[in-house]
């Protein structure tokens, strides 16, 4: 029975390991759709690249700084373990590789390769398992901390504030580090719109992410006994939230609509696994608000050139599902219970500062010693052509 148990759970994390892995085609297309087409392969190769990086970074460092576990054993050693442990791996590096597709979004169109390579590098192996072990595993002490202060842990079963508030809080001072795409702002303070270049591949995006989360939250479970059926049906609803209310202030933008529901699945990962589905709702409809308000805001009245808003989409509305698990996860409104919203403010603060401490560092470093912005001349003539030499759709082809 025991083993059974155990190969039953190593497919549980498989699949959802697979399913979180396909995410990552998402974010890809969905940035895709929304870049410039002279942009469109960089945005491509820019995610497979930064996954691969993850990878590496995580096997060799992350993973260890948030769990204690390394593979460095024999292949003979590691036949005989569980297979379980290699598998949650997988799933936890497909969340890690997470981070720098966020960020990816935000520094489109005019970020050099290389160093955001390096970027990835650092992120994953250093910044973000810093604070996945803070929260995930108890390290240094802080969650038994905010225990005893006040009453509950801080909780966050699927990552609105592990993956989604810090990997949108790191590209921040990225974006802000970059600078604006030349154009995009005239000099009489006049925003010029750059739209999207490819509508159904944003729309293409959007949906395999939406499928791919129902593995993001229903499989932070990790083990088939744990699974639960509210975990997925809030998810759902939280999507469904999010959808209708950038519907409704975006006056019916598709760019908006296909981002709306990706609002309120960010939102709902962290109260998932304690909200009623009519919290979710809420939950998923205040964040399909937010980021449609907060997108506007940033990009025309404080000039923020956030490509993708990604730290209104993942940064704020990832902040606002780590309070909304204190709030709609309460018995008092239908919750689960055992959950503390000062505990909840404490951990997506914290989460808050040493993302934007990480990302300041690593990218200021970088803009400092490497550089991390394409050339003027480069810039205009787009990334793909710029870094590898060749369009999405080349205008004619070469007879011989």
């Amino acid at each position: 029975m025991e083993q059974s148990s155990n190969a039953s759970n190593v497919v549980f994390v498989l699949l959802g390991a697979i399913m979180v892995l396909a995410m990552h085609a998402g974010f890809a297309f969905l940035e895709l759709g929304t870049v410039r087409k002279k942009n469109q392969v960089n945005a491509l190769v820019k995610i497979l690249t930064d996954f691969g990086v993850s990878a590496l970074a995580y096997f060799f460092i992350g993973y260890t700084i948030a769990y204690g576990v390394n593979f460095f054993a024999s292949a003979e050693v590691l036949a005989q373990k569980s297979g379980y442990e290699m598998v949650k791996f997988f799933f936890l590096l497909t969340f890690a590789a997470a981070i720098p597709a966020i960020i990816s979004g935000g520094i489109a169109e005019r970020a050099k390769f290389h160093p955001q390579s390096i970027a990835t590098f650092v992120l994953v192996g250093f910044v973000y398992p810093f604070f996945e072990g803070i929260v995930w595993n108890d390290n240094l002490g802080i969650q038994p901390w905010i225990e005893a202060a006040f009453g509950a842990k801080f909780h966050d079963f699927a990552g609105s504030v592990v993956v989604h508030a810090v990997g949108g809080w790191i590209a921040l001072p990225a974006v802000l580090l970059l600078g604006a795409r030349r154009g995009r702002y005239t000099k009489d303070g006049n925003v010029a719109a750059h739209p999207p270049s490819n509508i159904p591949f944003l729309a293409l995006g959007a949906w395999i992410l939406t499928v791919g989360w129902f593995g993001f939250n229903v499989m932070s479970a990790q083990t088939l006994d744990k699974v639960s059926g509210l975990v997925a049906l809030n998810s759902l609803m939280a999507m469904v939230g999010g959808t209708l209310a950038a519907m409704v202030l975006g006056k019916n933008d598709p760019g908006f609509i296909h981002n709306g529901p990706l609002a309120g699945l960010v939102a709902v990962c962290a109260g998932s696994d304690l909200m009623h589905p009519i919290g979710a709702l809420a939950t998923g409809l205040i964040a399909g608000g937010m980021f449609v308000s907060l997108f506007t805001i940033t990009q025309n009245r404080w000039k923020i050139d956030d490509v993708l808003g990604v730290w209104p989409l993942h940064g704020l509305c990832g902040a606002w599902g780590g309070l909304a698990a204190g709030i709609f996860g309460t018995q008092a409104l239908g919750g689960m219970g055992g959950v503390s919203f000062m505990a909840q403010v404490i951990g997506t603060l914290g989460g808050i500062v040493i993302a934007l401490a990480g990302g300041a560092i690593v990218y200021g470093t970088l803009k400092a010693f490497v550089g991390i912005r394409l050339d003027p001349e480069e810039e205009y003539d787009g990334a793909d052509l710029t870094i590898h030499k060749i369009t999405a759709t080349p205008d004619r082809e070469t007879h011989w």
